[in-house]
């Protein structure tokens, strides 16, 4: 008689507060004592973006810290704080403090040696304005998939045709035919490949991110130019080659802005290479973590 499977562990969820009384949640699993993976993920997503496989994958790895950010997921949706590089900030380093990632990035008692921050598509822009106000004192390495690091004209925040149609298409639209319709063209950009599962959750969190904070994290304009070129970490920057979203031109950018940043194409992903060609982004992420 075969034994019944060992049933994957659902990552709990926590809680931090931000500077403006925001309540954050974050997703935590994986060992206490390894490095921390924090996860930011996209404009109108949530930690359950990156999906239960891979999830349980870096949890045999890292101790992951999967960031809800505000309006998003099951965290709150105050009304103002999404066009403040301040309040991103302070968000972030909220969610730091309350899972226990000290100063010199470790876990506060000397078992690992620092986080590893990585931004998914507009979280690029998130983690940027963490570094550009908090520095790496906890950071030990940076990852960048997808990712924008500015919303102005910089070449490390050009967007694509499914973003600009997306956004001048309906998807701040309150009408749910409208804003379906939006999606499910702006998700088919998303993925090249990928399980239908995936692609349904993806569109499914797009859908569940209130309209209005979708278009508020859209009105602001940041640079981060200068705060690339400072950096002193090690960075890892991943791109999917037929990104519609993020064109790979910005990862190649934010890469060479990025001093010994480290470019990687993904040959058969769009948008979400860690969905698409999963085990070579998993490949990679522990080839950079084991030179930390």
């Amino acid at each position: 008689m075969s034994s019944a499977p060992t049933p994957t562990p659902i990552p709990a969820l926590a809680s931090a507060v931000s500077s403006d009384g925001t309540v954050l949640a974050y997703r935590v699993l994986g060992d206490p004592a390894a490095r921390p993976l924090v996860l930011v993920h996209g404009w109108a997503q949530s930690s359950a973006c990156w999906g239960p496989e891979l999830l349980e994958a870096l949890a045999g790895r890292f101790r992951v810290v999967a960031v809800d950010l505000r309006g998003h997921g099951h965290s709150g949706v105050p009304e103002a704080g999404y066009d403040s590089s301040q309040q991103w900030a302070d968000d972030l380093e909220a969610v730091l403090d309350a899972a226990g990632i000290g100063e010199g990035g470790g876990s506060g008692d000397g078992t690992n040696a620092g986080a590893i921050l990585l931004g998914w598509s507009y979280g690029g822009v998130v983690v940027s304005d963490y570094l550009a106000s908090r520095g790496e004192g906890r950071v030990a390495g940076l990852v960048l998939c997808g990712a924008v690091t500015s919303l102005s004209r910089s070449a490390g925040g050009a967007v694509g045709p499914a973003m600009k149609e997306v956004t001048s298409g309906g998807a701040f639209d309150e009408k749910p035919s409208v804003a379906l319709e939006a999606f499910t063209s702006f998700g088919e950009a998303m993925m090249r490949s990928g399980s239908g599962t995936d692609r349904q959750r993806i569109l499914g969190l797009s859908l569940a991110t209130p309209p209005a904070v979708r278009q508020k994290l859209l009105t602001r304009r940041v640079d981060h130019d200068d705060t690339l070129r400072g950096l002193t970490v090690p960075a890892l920057v991943m791109h999917g080659e037929h990104d519609g979203v993020v064109l790979p031109s910005a990862g190649q950018a934010n890469a060479e802005m990025i001093p010994g940043a480290r470019h990687v194409g993904f040959a058969e992903s769009a948008h979400a290479p860690f969905l698409e060609e999963m085990p070579r982004f998993l490949s990679e992420l522990d080839a950079f973590a084991a030179g930390l």
